[in-house]
C-alpha cells in the first residue's frame, strides 16, 4: 500500500512538471519561454489625445521575453499603450480614454505576472 502512494506521488509531481516545461518550451509560461526572439518590443500608437498616463509595479519580470509579453498583454487593451522597464519592473501606461485598472491587472495576470499596488 505503501509503495502504490509513493508512485501515486511521483506521478503527479512528474504530471504537473511535464506540463510546466510544456507551456515553457511552448512559449506560454510567465517567463522566458519565448526563447531567443531579438524582435523590438512593440510599441502602440494610441488614437486619440493621450488623457494621461499611469506608472504600475509589475512582478515578476526577468528577461526581454517578459517585458515583451506584458506589453503586449497592456498594449491589448483598447485606449492603452504600454512602455515596460525591466530593471524597475514598472510599466508607464499612456491611454487616451478611460482606463479601468482592474482590466489591466486582469491583462498582465493571464500572462502570468502582477500588478502590485
Amino acid at each position: 500500500m505503501g509503495n502504490v502512494i509513493i508512485v501515486c506521488v511521483l506521478l503527479i509531481i512528474i504530471f504537473f512538471a511535464v506540463r510546466s516545461s510544456v507551456k515553457h518550451f511552448k512559449g506560454e509560461g510567465g517567463c522566458c519561454g519565448g526563447g531567443g526572439d531579438s524582435s523590438p518590443i512593440p510599441v502602440k500608437e494610441l488614437e486619440g489625445n493621450k488623457l494621461g498616463e499611469v506608472k504600475v509595479h509589475i512582478e515578476g519580470m526577468h528577461c526581454d521575453n517578459c517585458v515583451r509579453t506584458v506589453t503586449k498583454a497592456i498594449n491589448s487593451i483598447d485606449g492603452a499603450s504600454a512602455v515596460v522597464n525591466l530593471k524597475k519592473q514598472t510599466a508607464v501606461i499612456s491611454y487616451d480614454r478611460e482606463l479601468s485598472m482592474d482590466r489591466v491587472k486582469a491583462a498582465v495576470k493571464l500572462v502570468g505576472f502582477e500588478v502590485k499596488d
